[in-house]
């Protein structure tokens, strides 16, 4: 009887901020739905603010705490506070960086940046958005845990509203209509609003938003635990986002479900044209004022990654036995 292999082990590793974690956990959680591994969460911080510096100048002893042995099978890291690590680590290990690393290629076994970033090598493998957390049955799971969005009055209309980045903004007089034209929608179809802020922001917007829209039917998440982000997903028959998130739209295409985009102050060529292919995908439409229905494939651009992860990864061990 063949021996059976030990469970891969993996490490999602990134400096911990909520949507670049995402991205390193959503992919290995993916490639341990096709095989059995163990995934440790890792979050890399730095001594003396050094993580500042460019990654070249980083060394591995300046982080705050040890990252511990064995090193894993498989490293899958997202952003640049991981890149004085995942450069260093080819070899004894399987590299993959999601993002665009703005590093040399060849440092990494496999590098997943978004299509938009328009990065090409033999070692990329370029996906539509970003690598999420999303399946049918965490879905369901999140769903289960709030119980009371079921109840709410159908059409049930998820907002979740981004802020300030490099390239937009949401000034208090822009939120303010973007939340009339809302009200109007939901209004109208006698339905009911969820409505989710992010940590970008900003008080103003957050807080002229709330006001135009309080008295609808819905909830509006007051930022106290537990988060009901993704159960909104799962409850809603709608998903309205802000163009300013690239993980923010993913997740609603992950769900199949219509996806309004609200425009904001501002403009980035890249993420232009990451919305602009999730319409000639049929995914995705404008907001402008009215709610209607239509279908589309759930984007799975996370488990296609995966599926790429194993097959390179597999012909990286069976090269390492070769050349031994």
């Amino acid at each position: 009887m063949a021996a059976t292999s030990p469970p891969l082990n993996i490490w999602a590793v990134s400096d911990g901020r909520a949507g670049i974690e995402a991205q390193a956990v959503g992919l290995a959680e993916a490639v341990a739905r096709l095989r059995p591994a163990d995934i440790t969460i890792k979050r890399v911080k730095w001594k003396w603010g050094l993580g500042r510096l460019p990654w070249r100048l980083i060394p591995p002893a300046a982080l705050t705490e040890p990252l511990g042995e064995p090193l894993p099978d498989i490293w899958i890291s997202a952003g640049r506070a991981t890149l004085p690590l995942s450069t260093r680590l080819k070899g004894p290990t399987f590299v993959v960086q999601t993002q665009d690393p703005r590093a040399p290629l060849g440092r990494f076994d496999l590098v997943v940046p978004p299509e938009h970033d328009r990065l090409t090598g033999p070692n990329v493998f370029p996906i539509l958005g970003a690598p999420n957390r999303l399946t049918p049955a965490k879905l369901a799971a999140e769903l289960d845990a709030f119980p009371h969005l079921t109840a709410l009055p159908g059409p049930r209309i998820a907002a979740i509203v981004g802020g300030k980045s490099k390239a937009h903004d949401l000034p208090a007089a822009h939120a303010a209509s973007l939340a009339r034209r809302i009200a109007e929608a939901v209004g109208a179809s006698g339905g009911s609003l969820m409505l989710s802020f992010t940590r970008r922001t900003p008080p103003q917007a957050r807080a002229a938003m709330t006001a135009v829209l309080r008295d609808l039917p819905g909830v509006i998440w007051d930022d106290r635990p537990p988060n009901p982000y993704f159960a909104f997903l799962a409850a809603a028959d709608a998903i309205l986002v802000t163009e300013d998130s690239t993980n923010l739209a993913t997740d609603a295409a992950a769900t199949g479900k219509p996806l309004y985009v609200l425009p904001m102050s501002g403009h980035s060529d890249k993420l232009a044209r990451f919305h602009a292919e999730l319409r000639a995908r049929g995914v995705s439409r404008p907001f402008e004022g009215r709610l209607e229905t239509w279908t589309y494939p759930a984007l799975a651009e996370t488990d296609r990654a995966a599926a790429e992860v194993l097959r390179r990864y597999d012909l990286s061990r069976t090269s390492d036995r070769i050349s031994a």
